[in-house]
């Protein structure tokens, strides 16, 4: 099971696309939302929330996910570059 078959078969699990918006814009995962890594400090959720991260490469997805497990948040995962996702992008 890939990631993100787990985040869609997790109660309340968020997918979060943490690239800049003009890379949200030109294709992203259904479903996943934006919040760039620069903004990262503006999440909302519970801190048990499951937060599935993903940017191009897997840099910034994983320094996101650094920053959210400093902040409390105990149920985060990395799921690495875009590439990696085989299915239909969203624009």
């Amino acid at each position: 099971m890939t990631l993100l078959q787990e985040a869609k078969e997790t109660k309340n699990a968020v997918v979060i696309d943490v690239r800049e918006p003009d890379e949200y814009m030109q294709g992203h995962v259904p479903g996943s939302i934006n919040i760039p890594t620069s903004q990262i400090n503006a999440v909302k959720y519970e801190k048990d929330t499951p937060l599935y991260l993903y940017c191009l490469s897997g840099g910034r997805s994983k320094m996101a996910m650094g920053f959210l497990e400093q902040k409390g948040f105990q149920n985060v995962k990395n799921m690495g570059a875009i590439g990696q996702y085989r299915g239909e992008l969203e624009k």
